[in-house]
């Protein structure tokens, strides 16, 4: 596989994401045409304190997307949320993912305490788990977590 880069945006420019959203949509995923809404709307721009939005590069394409926010529900400056993560089917399985993920926990780690999301995907479920996240049962708005020390 060609290399993939990963890059912190400032302003993502929707029109360059649509594949993604084409393509998750297919999947029956809902939550990167929400970015775009959100993002278009003014919602999540993913630019307040402690937060960020990633996107992998691939031959000149925008191939994955995740986003990192203050989580909204525990009310703690100490609590980051991963948003968004997706990575078109043609290119998962080479890493991907793992690098988006690493850059968002980075970011994470200068801000936050704890890392938290939620999935109903069993299988990103696995894939949570297997970059160190716990499983998280006692909550209804979180599925996974990982603590930083």
């Amino acid at each position: 596989m060609n290399e993939c880069i990963i890059t912190k945006v400032n302003h993502l420019e929707t029109t360059k994401i649509m594949r993604l959203v084409e393509e998750s949509t297919s999947e029956g995923f809902r939550h990167i045409k929400r970015l775009v809404i959100d993002y278009e709307a003014g919602t999540n721009k993913f630019d307040g304190d402690g937060e960020a939005l990633f996107i992998a590069i691939k031959d000149g394409d925008i191939v994955g997307v995740c986003g990192l926010n203050q989580d909204p529900h525990t009310g703690s400056k100490a609590v980051g949320r991963v948003r968004r993560l997706y990575v078109l089917p043609s290119v998962r399985r080479f890493g991907i993912g793992r690098l988006l993920m690493d850059s968002v926990i980075t970011e994470a780690k200068n801000y936050y305490q704890m890392l938290v999301l939620k999935t109903d995907n069993p299988n990103a479920d696995m894939f949570y788990q297997s970059i160190g996240f716990s499983v998280k049962a006692d909550s209804q708005n979180d599925t996974h977590f990982v603590k930083f020390s």
